[in-house]
């Protein structure tokens, strides 16, 4: 079969990865992918965001299974336009996507169907938000409406937090129209952890369970990114959590959404607050996380393929996953300025030699071949994983890979997956 991955990032190089890996698969398209990707397949040049080309695309080249990666196309109808035309795609419609792309439908979807949330208010008016987070005191979290690429979250602990965040939101712009509205949040306490699960609308597959690092420098601090590292187990969901997660998160999530007319099928992502062995969701996404992805595929020993095709048409009934029991640490390599302005052309060194490293696969985010050469392409540029018995193995292993590849200014955070627990 020929299965078609829409995206360019590290979460699409996996993907893709994992998809190679199918005795099913015959072909690989990557639209638009990157250097990664061309050794999987085949790159096609596009814009996911640009819904005719991607259709286009899937006829031109008999795709029987399109997989989409980011959320904007997702937000925009790229699976109502694949359907319209009876192509296979594995991604929510754009009614379901709203879970993600409007953090003020989820909060209500949260509250509506009884999910543990935190407590919530939205705001467009920028004295009034002001006001209001002088009436709750700090701390609080400020979000952007809309979507943000994991950058239009502000974590509050003083008052030049709250202004840099309003302003940047409610009157700068910086976000667009997904800084119309913001919601603003009580600071709950705990550890996060990220759960993905696969539904067909009604059956519902967890994945393995993993906790990412969303600000850019080491002991949680700094702005928020797309994400510096993940690593998968998380210590923070063990089995009769990540069970209970599913049962009285995920599921009735699922069953709220075909409630609600948008039955949901595709990859749906919890993101958690753990405390006193409590679950709280901070936040749903409609597809896989980056750099999630990353850590837990590789643990993954199951053809994914035919889950993706059953997750599609409705068919998951009777389909597991099956997983190894170790741990897999995926580090980001990150061009200097990221998540601001950066560079891009500065050629990238020693991959073969860190390819060559035991239980240590390369997944590329932003690069790209020019004239023989390896460049960075964007600001999250690899994502170094390893795959090791304990976590201190795979720990091991992704630092001294780390230290192989390099590129001008190359920033990574140091402490990945070494959090304690709170």
């Amino acid at each position: 079969m020929r299965v078609m991955v829409v995206g360019g990032g590290g979460r699409e190089h996996a993907i893709a990865w994992k998809v190679k890996q199918s005795p099913l698969v015959d072909q690989v398209f990557c639209v638009p992918g990157n250097a990664g990707t061309a050794g999987l397949g085949e790159n096609l040049p596009g814009d996911p965001g640009d819904i005719p080309r991607m259709v286009a695309i899937a006829k031109d080249k008999r795709v029987d299974l399109t997989i989409v990666g980011p959320e904007a196309p997702l937000a925009a109808g790229i699976a109502d336009a694949f359907l319209n035309e009876g192509l296979s795609v594995f991604g929510p419609s754009k009614a379901a996507a709203q879970i993600e792309s409007s953090k003020l439908f989820a909060k209500r979807f949260m509250k509506k169907h009884g999910m543990p949330c935190a407590s919530y208010s939205a705001f467009e008016d920028y004295d009034e938000a002001v006001a209001h987070v002088k009436a709750q005191g700090l701390p609080v979290v400020i979000k952007a409406d809309g979507l943000a690429a994991g950058k239009g979250v502000f974590v509050c602990r003083t008052w030049d937090d709250v202004e840099i965040a309003l302003r940047e939101t409610l009157l700068d712009r910086r976000f667009g129209e997904a800084g119309d509205k913001v919601i603003i949040e009580e600071l709950l306490p705990g550890q996060e952890a990220s759960l993905v699960v696969i539904t067909d609308g009604e059956v519902v597959i967890a994945l393995p369970s993993s906790e990412d690092h969303k600000q850019l420098l080491d002991g949680d601090k700094g702005p928020n990114t797309g994400g510096m590292g993940a690593f998968s187990p998380t210590d923070v969901l063990d089995d009769a959590l990540l069970d209970r997660v599913t049962r009285e998160i995920m599921v009735p999530a699922i069953r709220g959404m075909a409630a609600e007319g948008k039955p949901y099928r595709g990859a749906l992502y919890a993101g958690l607050m753990i405390a006193d062995g409590k679950p709280h969701v901070l936040e749903f996404n409609c597809r896989f996380g980056d750099p999630e992805t990353q850590a837990t595929f590789p643990r993954i020993t199951s053809d994914l393929v035919p889950v993706f095709q059953a997750a599609a048409s409705g068919s998951l009934a009777g389909m597991k996953i099956e997983g190894e029991d170790n741990h897999s640490i995926c580090i980001t390599l990150a061009s200097e300025g990221y998540p601001g302005n950066y560079r891009k052309g500065l050629e990238i060194s020693g991959l073969p030699e860190c390819e060559k490293l035991d239980g240590v696969t390369t997944f590329h985010s932003g690069t790209k071949e020019v004239g023989g050469k390896l460049v960075t392409a964007g600001g999250r540029v690899l994502g170094i994983t390893a795959v090791g018995a304990t976590k201190e193995e795979a720990l091991k292993r992704a630092y001294d890979a780390v230290d192989k590849v390099h590129f001008e200014g190359k920033y990574f955070r140091r402490d990945i997956a070494t959090r304690r627990a709170r």
